[in-house]
């Protein structure tokens, strides 16, 4: 079957279909047309999204703290890369994923810079792989940061059950893990740009991403979705199990009082990251989700630009949550900043054992290092 696809303007594609219809040559041959010559403006308007030519009060807003937001992103997780690289004792598993969480959540500030930058007024001026290019470099940014948390997920839960300080997954694994999750990442963030987008069916056009089709909003908001609801099932399953030993260790003074500091500690943090969790990414997902269903009575426009600024907040509590609760990583961060401070000064990566390590026993009788992540 022959196809021929058009790259025209609307009023300019009818032509052609009346001259095969006479020549009677309609019936086999089937239009696609398609709109890679148009401008942001002409899919904005058949979208129904407002393209704005003037900077409002609500746009300054959105762009102020979003590059606040993207500045503090940028240091932390920036500060938690130094830390991991210089200091030997973070050279494990679970600090490698630490280490490419920070790198995601860094990747997601420079995305959502490049964002900011190029929104409110300025879009209109985008060409359409311009446009595309924002949007990739953000669906790549998050959707790492999604991989990497449920990554570091599964890793929690293995070492909590087998009441280990680290996993026993090796190094050349963890580099296999992390470059699967960059390849995940970035294959969904260049699906709409090798063709699932709706330029040549302009019917399917999201709200939101007006470029992009409503088919893929589901599928992507889906993916997160499941990886959310699988982390979610992991971490309820550690606080679970958390809870129940130390029910079983208050019934036994035998325990070192460590033992129970240990336990406590990970049930606030496992708490702290799911909560941060849940508010930072389940609203942006289901405005995704409703606009993919298209959800005419749902105004996903009014809280969009909001509810992707909660998503990057997300990666500003990421290297808290994970990072600082550690001391040696706290103590680590203190040298860097003072190195920063004190240039003359050397770095140093020794620090108190009485800080930063701590033994307990386990139920098996081996010694365990105390680790709050």
């Amino acid at each position: 079957m022959l196809l021929v696809f058009q790259c025209t303007r609307p009023e300019e594609a009818v032509a052609p279909a009346f001259a095969l219809e006479t020549s009677g040559m309609m019936d086999p041959l089937k239009m696609k047309q398609c709109f890679y010559n148009e401008n942001i403006g002409f899919f904005y308007n058949k979208s129904g999204k407002e393209l704005t030519k003037e900077w409002r009060t609500k746009d300054s807003l959105v762009v102020g703290l979003g590059l606040t937001v993207c500045l503090f992103v940028l240091l932390l997780n920036s500060l938690v890369i130094t830390a991991i690289i210089i200091n030997r004792r973070f050279h494990y598993p679970i600090y490698y994923l630490l280490g490419n969480l920070a790198a995601a959540d860094l990747f997601a500030g420079v995305a959502y810079t490049f964002l900011m930058f190029h929104t409110g007024p300025r879009t209109a001026t985008l060409t359409i792989r311009t446009w595309l290019l924002r949007q990739s470099l953000l669906d790549t940014s998050l959707t790492a940061s999604v991989a990497n948390l449920l990554a570091i997920a599964v890793e929690r839960h293995q070492t909590v059950f087998t009441m280990q300080l680290h996993t026993t997954m090796s190094n050349q694994r963890v580099c296999i893990l992390i470059a699967c999750i960059w390849i995940a990442a970035i294959l969904l963030g260049l699906i709409p740009s090798f063709g699932w987008h709706c330029m040549c069916n302009i019917e399917s056009c999201s709200r939101m991403a007006p470029l992009y089709s409503r088919s893929y909003l589901i599928f992507w908001a889906v993916s997160n979705l499941v990886a959310f609801l699988i982390m979610m099932v992991v971490y309820v399953h550690i606080f679970i199990y958390v809870k129940r030993k130390m029910s079983r260790m208050s019934q036994h003074t035998s325990f070192h009082p460590k033992y129970r500091e240990t336990m406590i500690n990970l049930m606030k943090t496992v708490f702290i990251i799911l909560s941060a969790f849940v508010i930072c990414w389940t609203p942006g997902q289901v405005v995704l989700l409703l606009d993919g269903v298209g959800c005419k009575s749902c105004n996903v426009l009014a809280v969009e630009k909001y509810f992707l600024l909660l998503a990057e907040i997300n990666s500003v509590i990421n290297p808290i949550v994970y990072s600082y609760r550690d001391n040696e990583m706290r103590n680590t961060f203190k040298r860097i900043l003072c190195f920063c401070c004190n240039r003359g000064s050397k770095y140093s990566t020794s620090v108190k054992s009485t800080n930063t390590e701590r033994r307990i026993l386990a139920d098996n009788g081996h010694l365990v290092r105390d680790s709050s992540i």
